[in-house]
C-alpha cells in the first residue's frame, strides 16, 4: 500500500510536507543538522556525513521505529521521530525531533509533534512517549507541555554541550 505524505498548509503560500525519511535524504538530514541551532537542542556531533545519516536511515526497524522528515519546497527542515522500546516497556516510545534553525515559530514544530503523537496513539498504541530536553530550551519545553508532556525530572550533568556540562529535563506523555 502507497501511503501519501500529509500536507499540513499554514498558509495559502507554504507547502508544508511531511513524510517518513528515506536514504535519499541523507543530505538534507545531514545539511540540517550542521545547522547551530538545532545541533544545540539535540545530542548530535558537528559534520555527521550524508553516509552515515544513510546508515542510520537504512539500519531503522520500521516495525518499531518512525523517521519523518518535514519538507519546504523539497528542502527538509525539520526531523522527528521515535524508537519503541521493547519486552515490557513496548508500550512506550522515546522521541526526539528538531527543526531547522531559520524556520522556528512558525508552528512547524507543533505540526510534527502532533503528527508524531498521532502515529503513536492511533497506529502504534504507545501509552507513554518519553524524551529529554535541555533545561534551556524553553520554546521546546512549552511546545512539550501545550502538548501534554509533563516534567518528570532533571538529568543533571545529562551531555556534553559547547564545552561544559548541560542538564536535560526527562519529560514524558502518557495517552489520555
Amino acid at each position: 500500500m502507497d501511503i501519501q505524505p500529509t500536507t499540513h498548509p499554514l498558509s495559502p503560500a507554504d507547502d508544508i510536507v511531511i513524510r517518513a525519511a528515506r536514504p535519499a535524504d541523507c543530505e538534507g538530514i545531514a545539511a540540517l543538522g550542521d545547522n547551530p541551532g538545532y545541533r544545540w537542542g539535540t545530542l548530535r556531533l558537528p559534520y555527521r556525513t550524508p553516509e552515515a545519516i544513510r546508515k542510520w536511515i537504512e539500519g531503522t526497524d520500521p516495525a518499531n521505529n518512525i523517521s519523518l522528515v518535514v519538507e519546504q519546497s523539497g528542502r527538509i527542515i525539520g526531523n522527528g521521530g521515535f524508537e519503541r522500546h521493547q519486552g515490557r516497556r513496548a508500550h512506550v516510545g522515546y522521541l526526539g525531533m528538531g527543526l531547522h534553525d531559520g524556520f522556528h515559530g512558525r508552528r512547524i514544530g507543533s505540526r510534527l509533534l502532533r503528527e508524531l503523537i498521532t502515529i503513536a496513539d492511533d497506529w502504534m498504541n504507545l501509552r507513554r512517549i518519553e524524551l529529554t530536553v535541555y533545561v534551556d530550551n524553553v520554546p521546546a519545553i512549552a511546545l512539550y507541555k501545550r502538548n501534554g508532556f509533563e516534567i518528570e525530572g532533571t538529568h543533571r550533568d545529562f551531555a556534553f554541550r559547547g564545552g561544559a556540562f548541560a542538564d536535560a529535563y526527562a519529560m514524558a506523555r502518557i495517552k489520555p
